[in-house]
Order: C-alpha cells, then sequence, then structure tokens
C-alpha cells in the first residue's frame, strides 16, 4: 500500500474558517424538491438541521461544503448548486445579503459584497477588480484541504448574479461567468443560467461585466442601516479567520496548477513572505513545498478521476503535466495503482 505523503500526516493547526448558517437558507427544502432525502444528507455530513438558514449560528466551511457536494449525489441532479444558486434571492444570506441590499448604488453593494463576504465566509477571498475593460467579481475559498467544492463555487456564483438582478432590469446578464473547476457535463446549463459564456479550470471563479449600471440605487438602500448592518457583521463573526497553514499554502498550489510550471517564488509572493521564509516555516511543520505539491497533485487527481467525463489526459493537463504518461507514472507512486485502475475501482465502491 503506497504511504501518505507528509503533508497528509500534518494535523491542521489553527484553523478558523465558518460560514454563518443563513448561507444555507432554503436547502432543505431544495433537497426535498429535487427528489432527495435532506436529513440523509445532513446525518452522513454531519450538520445540525436545527441550525440551517439561522443568521447567528455558524458551520464549518468544509462541512457546508460538503453538504452541497452530498446533496447533489443524494438527488442526482448534477448541477444542484447551479439551480439552487440562480434561486437564492440576497435576503436569503443573512447579514451579508441584507448589507448588499442596503448600500446606496448598485456599485456600493458589490464593493461592500467584496469587502464583507469574507466575513460572512471566512477562510475566502473575495475581491473586485478590473482587466481587460472588464470588471471582476471574484471569489475562492482559500483553504486547500476543501477539495471538492463545485456546488458551492456554482451556488456563489448565482447568488452574486442575483444582487446584480436585484438592482437591474430584467434580462441583465454578466458578460461572462468564470469556475475553477473543470467543465462539467452538463455544461450548457450553466451557460442558459446565466446567459453568458463560461468559462472553467480557472484560478478563481468569477463574475466578468462591464462598468455599466453601477450608479443605479439599490430598492432597499438605507446608509445608517448598512452601518449598523456591517457592525453586526463584524461582531458576529469575529474575524475573517484562516485556514491552517499548510493548508492555505496548499491553496495556492492548487491556483496555479493547470497553468503548467509551479514556482515556489510565485507562491510565496501570493502569501507575501519570501521563499526562504516559506520553506522555514514549511519545515517547522515537517513538510517541504514539494511535499504540498504532491499533495494537492493527488487530492486533485483523486478528484477528477472520480469525474468519469474527463479523458486522463485533460485531468493530466488540470494537474500541471505536459503529458499523460509523466501523470500516469506519478500517480502509481502515489496510489500504487494506475490511474485507470483507480477510477474503476472508485466505480465499482458503494456510496457510505
Amino acid at each position: 500500500m503506497a504511504q501518505p505523503l507528509a503533508a497528509e500526516r500534518e494535523p491542521p493547526r489553527d484553523r478558523s474558517r465558518n460560514i454563518l448558517a443563513a448561507a444555507a437558507t432554503g436547502v432543505a427544502e431544495f433537497i426535498a424538491e429535487t427528489g432527495g432525502r435532506p436529513e440523509a444528507v445532513f446525518e452522513r455530513v454531519g450538520i445540525d438541521a436545527d441550525c440551517l438558514g439561522q443568521t447567528r449560528h455558524a458551520l464549518d466551511l468544509a462541512d457546508y461544503v460538503a453538504m452541497m457536494e452530498d446533496a447533489a449525489q443524494e438527488t442526482g441532479n448534477d448541477n444542484f448548486g447551479l439551480w439552487f444558486g440562480q434561486a437564492y434571492r440576497p435576503q436569503m444570506l443573512g447579514l451579508i445579503g441584507e448589507i448588499a441590499l442596503a448600500a446606496p448604488t448598485l456599485g456600493s453593494a458589490i464593493e461592500h459584497l467584496a469587502l464583507w463576504f469574507p466575513w460572512h465566509q471566512q477562510a475566502t477571498e473575495t475581491r473586485l477588480t478590473r482587466r481587460d475593460g472588464f470588471l471582476r467579481l471574484e471569489y475562492r475559498i482559500l483553504d486547500g484541504s476543501i477539495v471538492d467544492r463545485r456546488q458551492d463555487a456554482e451556488l456563489t456564483m448565482g447568488m452574486f448574479a442575483n444582487v446584480f438582478r436585484a438592482c437591474l432590469p430584467a434580462g441583465w446578464a454578466p458578460d461572462m461567468v468564470l469556475f475553477e473547476h473543470a467543465r462539467p457535463p452538463a455544461w450548457r446549463d450553466h451557460e442558459a443560467a446565466f446567459d453568458a459564456e463560461a468559462g472553467w479550470s480557472q484560478s478563481t471563479n468569477a463574475l466578468v461585466f462591464r462598468d455599466r449600471g453601477l450608479d443605479r440605487a439599490m430598492p432597499q438602500a438605507d446608509l445608517s442601516r448598512l452601518q449598523r448592518l456591517t457592525t453586526d457583521l463584524a461582531g458576529v463573526a469575529g474575524s475573517c479567520g484562516t485556514p491552517a497553514f499548510l493548508d492555505l499554502v496548499r491553496g495556492e498550489i492548487r491556483r496555479r496548477l493547470a497553468a503548467g510550471a509551479l514556482h515556489l517564488e510565485e507562491v510565496a509572493g501570493a502569501l507575501s513572505t519570501t521563499p526562504w521564509t516559506l520553506q522555514r516555516r514549511l519545515a517547522e511543520f515537517g513538510a517541504t513545498f514539494s511535499d504540498l505539491v504532491e499533495a494537492t497533485r493527488l487530492d486533485l487527481a483523486r478528484h477528477y478521476l472520480r469525474q468519469a467525463h474527463l479523458p486522463l489526459g485533460d485531468v493530466a493537463f488540470l494537474l500541471g503535466y505536459s503529458e499523460a504518461s509523466a501523470f500516469s507514472r506519478a500517480f502509481a507512486r502515489w496510489a500504487g495503482c494506475s490511474p485507470r485502475q483507480w477510477r474503476e475501482q472508485s466505480r465499482q465502491a458503494p456510496r457510505s
């Protein structure tokens, strides 16, 4: 049997990655409506159903993300997060949704969403950026230990789009929507849902849109209420949270794998440190940079191999290999069998 990588054996330390339970408002009803058993999902994941939808209770972010993935399997709806997100109105989000609605203009609402979302959902990066003449509302979970997170990304992009739809005339659509995960089988549903072209295997999730209509007043604008709500959110959340250090490094590695060559200097720069300091801190945890690259590739390899529609060549590319043969050799070293054999064994394994 293949031995676990060093980074896999290291326990998490100093982790803070909660999400306010309002993010799960209506999930039980949606699971039931799409043919699933919500109580079975909550039991498997270990979620307290009584907390769901409550604005001042928190869930572990990994449990929340796992709940969405499990719900997709339970219902047999591979696009569960996509369709749940399309129906998710800002007011369902609790404090962060109310903050967006209370902002004076749409532009202000988006700025507040980018600024305050990591308080609603810790260990998360949200940014409003400009590139090539377009604005981008970006979203990414920073914790690299949360591997299977497609449903959450599609749900969140739908939530963000509905902030725009709450203000702009019917028929608004982004110019493009980007996802960090690989293209799923029913990907045309995503383009239909957003009425926009979708991009896959990106470094982050994002809505891409033009700088138009941002001065339009939000229908529920209330500046004094906005100030109270932001103070309230800061008090409830306490902080933006942080992943365990190794998980944070793995998150930055994951972001760059599909781009090909992976350099320690790039990851150190993204973490606002020097290569030497990053290597020293990794050594304190008994790990090296190459350890974490290997561990991240193995986690993602398992994730991609469970997706039967992805050819092995595509999996190799997504992991940063130029040739499928190099990936196959590395995977055999990690797992003790070929990628094809592992995929077949995974397909035959009963679901717990």
